[in-house]
């Protein structure tokens, strides 16, 4: 007998950061990511379809990073980065060879930089795209799509809305050779008749936070009057992981991700204590942290079951349990992430409850009444603050403008030939209306660097179409050329999609 189902759901996202910095944030935090979570993730879905599992889980896959994962330039640069890492690693090994612990550690790291070196050059080596492709044809994972560049939806004029939707399900259908039915909408953001949207452009299903659906998770719920579904997270069953102040990440035993050892680029420590200062911080040992994450493995497994349980109880029907994460946290953010992902979808089946993606939870019935849903996100406070507050007010503002200049410069394309340099302006519009930028300003996390990238993009776009409206056809061929080698993501982006009439 079941006891219930459970959806994995990982979201995986980074802002456009080829040529835009490197150190602290910039393409480090790219390669950092695409190590640590991007590589074992794959590793770990491969596993699994070896072994004929179908179904494992839901991922979601932003265009623009797809798009950052198969330009080639990234790849090269992360060869070049994996290289240096094996070169800290052995300076490690020299520096700490009068210390067990983190000699082997240093052993450790070396041999992960050099089977990822491996993975890039073999199976990574024309891109992301073919390797995912894989795990969706053959029913491993159920894929999410999304916007072209991830936007803060709510906020768009519904025309740019309209583009960013469709050209980024276009991207994808480009890349993996089918559009996706579903997606993440980003920082799950919305408001009341995206809905329609959704249906328009062939969206069957979207995410949104638990408290949208007014903590009603158990099933999916049908929105307003339309047939497109929304899941939303179970957050009791979400903060065991997510919960900065009681998730398992922040276990004594696991690697800190904050503490450095700077004379080799390296993190030696554990969490060891909330209150510890890094110079005090124990050394980290791997069988510690295996021995916690067993536990934690089971905790985790134990909540589910109880939880199904209990939402069985309180409706009289086999109910739902969706976890829905950052792809990130998951072995760059915390270390041990991707095996304890293993652990826990091999032991849940164990314990009688039905893993699937959320096609196959609505297949197997998983569908409630419908609902009216609020202005919402997942971010702080659960609605928009955090994307159209205070701290972030002139950003707003000069979003707004830069829609309604990108109308402008679009109403007077002719229609008749693809026009690259109104192209590549779209593009950085697109760019600048990320929202990344506005969430790391709120969050005072790189701020910035945030302002900078934003402003950056909206100078180009304003750049390309002055020249366009003076008619400096040469020139403006020349800048977005020179732009494009920055920002390429979108080859395929034709900027009459935008044209309305």
């Amino acid at each position: 007998m079941s006891e219930g189902t459970f959806c994995l759901v990982l979201h995986s996202h980074l802002p456009w950061l080829p040529h835009h910095g490197s150190w602290p944030v910039g393409e480090e935090w790219l390669y950092q990511a695409w190590a640590h979570s991007y590589l074992p993730m794959v590793e770990l879905l491969e596993r699994f379809a070896a072994e004929g599992r179908r179904d494992v889980l839901t991922l979601g896959v932003t265009p623009v990073l797809a798009a950052q994962l198969d330009d080639p330039y990234s790849i090269r640069a992360f060869h070049d980065w994996l290289g240096h890492w094996q070169l800290r690693a052995q300076h490690a090994s020299t520096l700490w060879r009068g210390d067990p612990v983190l000699r082997e550690l240093a052993a450790a790291e070396h041999r992960t930089a050099v089977r990822a070196a491996e993975e890039l050059g073999t199976r990574w080596r024309h891109g992301f795209s073919p390797v995912l492709r894989s795990l969706v044809d053959n029913s491993t994972i159920e894929l999410l799509g999304g916007p072209l560049a991830h936007p803060f939806q709510p906020l768009l004029d519904p025309r740019v809305r309209e583009f960013a939707l469709n050209a980024g399900l276009a991207d994808t259908a480009l890349r993996l050779g089918s559009r996706p039915e579903g997606i993440w909408a980003p920082e799950c953001g919305y408001a009341p008749g995206m809905e329609n949207d959704y249906a328009a452009a062939g969206v069957r299903r979207f995410m949104v936070d638990g408290p949208s659906l007014r903590g009603r998770t158990w099933a999916a719920r049908p929105v307003g009057d339309s047939d497109v579904v929304a899941f939303g997270r179970d957050l009791e069953v979400t903060y065991r992981v997510w919960s900065p102040k009681a998730g398992y990440p922040g276990h004594a035993a696991y690697r800190d991700f904050h503490t450095w050892a700077h004379e080799v680029g390296l993190k030696a420590s554990r969490v060891t204590g909330k209150t510890v200062e890094p110079p005090d911080k124990a050394p980290y040992d791997p069988s510690l942290a295996a021995d916690t994450l067993g536990l934690h493995v089971k905790d985790f497994v134990d909540t589910v079951v109880t939880r199904l349980r209990s939402l069985k109880a309180q409706h009289g029907r086999e109910a739902l349990v969706v976890a829905a994460y950052d792809t990130e946290l998951f072995g760059h953010w915390w270390h041990e992430g991707p095996a304890w992902l293993e652990g826990v979808l091999r032991a849940l089946p164990e314990a009688g409850v039905r893993v699937t993606t959320l096609k196959g939870a609505l297949e197997a019935g998983h569908i409630g009444e419908p609902i009216d849903l609020p202005a919402s996100s997942w971010g702080s406070g659960k609605d928009w603050r955090v994307w159209d507050g205070e701290q972030v007010k002139d950003m707003v503002a000069a979003n707004a403008a830069l829609q309604e200049r990108l109308l402008d410069l679009v109403a007077g394309l002719a229609t008749t030939a693809r026009d690259t340099v109104a192209d590549q302006a779209v593009a950085e519009a697109m760019l600048a209306l990320e929202s990344d930028w506005a969430f790391m300003v709120t969050k005072d996390s790189a701020a910035d660097y945030a302002r900078r990238r934003a402003a950056v993009h909206t100078e180009r776009f304003d750049a390309l179409a002055d020249l366009l409206r003076r008619g400096d056809r040469a020139r403006a061929e020349e800048l977005a050329a020179a732009y494009r080698a920055d920002d390429g993501p979108f080859g395929h982006l034709d900027a009459r999609a935008l044209k309305h009439d």
